[in-house]
């Protein structure tokens, strides 16, 4: 099985060992984004809100990159540090997905990488 790596200057570049997006079998894998700054690399402020549009935007941009359109998405794992703030985070997450949407799953965790209140990743299909 042959892999293509999917890199954008529209979402932040990796911190790590890993590639933004990987596709495999007709699918894309996008790795966990946190609400980093493309530009300028740097975590955004103004709470989980911002954050988690930042999350989305990243995600977004990694998907398109890979030629895929948003609605391709089929599965978006979300990781928040307060359950709490699950409803905020819904509430912004359902205006960036329409109807059939994809499945999903969200777990609280103790911490995200630098100190992030949100991360997600996803599985677009590029049939």
């Amino acid at each position: 099985m042959s892999l293509q790596i999917i890199n954008t200057e529209l979402a932040p570049a990796a911190i790590g060992p890993y590639s933004q997006g990987v596709v495999a079998g007709g699918l894309l894998f996008v790795s966990g984004q946190i609400p980093l700054n493309p530009q300028t690399g740097e975590i955004v402020g103004g709470g989980i809100a911002v954050q988690t549009t930042q999350v989305l935007e990243n995600m977004k941009a990694i998907v398109e990159a890979a030629g895929a359109p948003w609605s391709n998405v089929v599965k978006v794992t979300i990781y928040i540090v307060d359950m709490q703030q699950f409803a905020v985070v819904n509430q912004i997450y359902g205006t960036y997905f329409s109807s059939p949407f994809p499945a999903r799953a969200c777990v609280e965790v103790s911490k995200l990488p630098k100190g992030v209140e949100v991360e997600m990743d996803a599985i677009a299909s590029l049939g």
